[in-house]
């Protein structure tokens, strides 16, 4: 009897264990294989790996809207250069047009002979001359001034302009000796500076109104002596506009005397022939006027403030030019 129990009882211990013993082999198998926190690591990798896609795939975006971004700047300043460049050409149509009108009314400035006024005539390409010797000039103090360069250097950019204006009114000088008529209409100009034309320029206040708004703070020695400028052109053009007022109430009377037949026909156009020399006259202390005014602000304002001025005074002629050109471009076209 004790057999049986001696036979039966180690296959009850087997059957119990046995699973216990299978577990352990297969944590044996596992641990062999498997570091512990091997499948963090493997969920980082993944997680690590895809967020680097992303960020090349957003830093690719980045550029691509970067490029893109630098090719509609491109763009767009092309847009703007071939528009200067329409303008530019427009002004030139616009010179010639006038240059046109010039030679279609010669024979209002005709000699004896026949021939073209010589000196009004040199007056108008010497002009045309001065307007782009101007512009190139506007143009490089824009950039020195943009370079920061010496006072020194500045001034003499900004003196070279200011003589460059007294040259124009030594110009306007020659010709009104040969035709004050031509040099007060202002046919020499584009039609909106005609609009603004004031005894055959621009009025010397202009000069300050345009200038101020461009030189920043001023001191106040500095406002003070503006404002007496301004008022001093004032005060002398309102004195020049009543001349040439006066002037041209006493040709009309004269006129209307002759068309009376009163009195000697020749005496009477002699004494209206030296009215009208005294239009020269008007002239030359317009420039006068104008060319002080601007020496005067030059003085008042530091160098760099006098660069200012004179780049936005000139980029305000350049604007009207362009406009000029604009409106003209726009007008209808004559058919035939």
């Amino acid at each position: 009897m004790t057999s049986p129990t001696t036979e039966y009882a180690p296959s009850r211990r087997i059957g119990l264990y046995e699973p216990i013993h299978q577990i352990g082999l297969w944590e044996g198998a596992f641990d062999s294989t498997i570091i512990p926190g091997s499948s963090v690591s493997i969920i980082t990798g993944t997680e690590a790996k895809l967020e680097d896609k992303i960020q090349k795939r957003l830093a690719q975006n980045r550029e691509a809207a970067r490029k893109s971004r630098m090719r509609k700047k491109a763009y767009v300043q092309q847009l703007e250069t071939e528009r200067l460049k329409l303008a530019q050409l427009e002004l030139e149509l616009e010179r010639a047009r006038q240059h046109g009108l010039f030679i279609a009314t010669a024979a209002a400035h005709t000699g004896a002979h026949g021939t073209v006024n010589s000196g009004v005539s040199a007056f108008d390409m010497e002009y045309g001359h001065w307007v782009d010797v101007q512009e190139a000039k506007i143009s490089e103090l824009k950039n020195h001034v943009q370079s920061g360069i010496s006072d020194t250097e500045l001034r003499l950019m900004v003196e070279s302009i200011l003589n460059h204006y007294c040259d124009l009114f030594r110009m306007k000088r020659e010709a009104a000796r040969f035709d004050a008529f031509y040099v007060v209409s202002g046919m020499w100009r584009t039609s909106v500076e005609r609009f603004f034309l004031w005894i055959g320029g621009f009025r010397p206040s202009e000069i300050v109104t345009v200038v101020k708004p461009h030189l920043g703070p001023l001191r106040e020695d500095q406002v003070t002596s503006v404002e007496s400028l301004r008022h001093s052109c004032t005060q002398a053009e309102e004195a020049l506009s009543q001349g040439l007022d006066k002037l041209q109430q006493t040709l009309a009377q004269s006129l209307a005397f002759l068309a009376s037949g009163a009195g000697s026909y020749s005496c009477q156009t002699a004494e209206a022939l030296d009215k009208l020399e005294s239009l020269e006259n008007f002239v030359h202390q317009a420039d006068h006027l104008r060319e002080q005014t601007l020496i005067q602000m030059s003085r008042i304002l530091t160098t760099h403030q006098a660069a200012k001025g004179l780049i936005a005074f000139g980029d305000y002629f350049h604007r009207m030019r362009a406009l000029s050109a604009l409106w003209t471009a726009r007008c209808p076209r004559e058919t035939d």
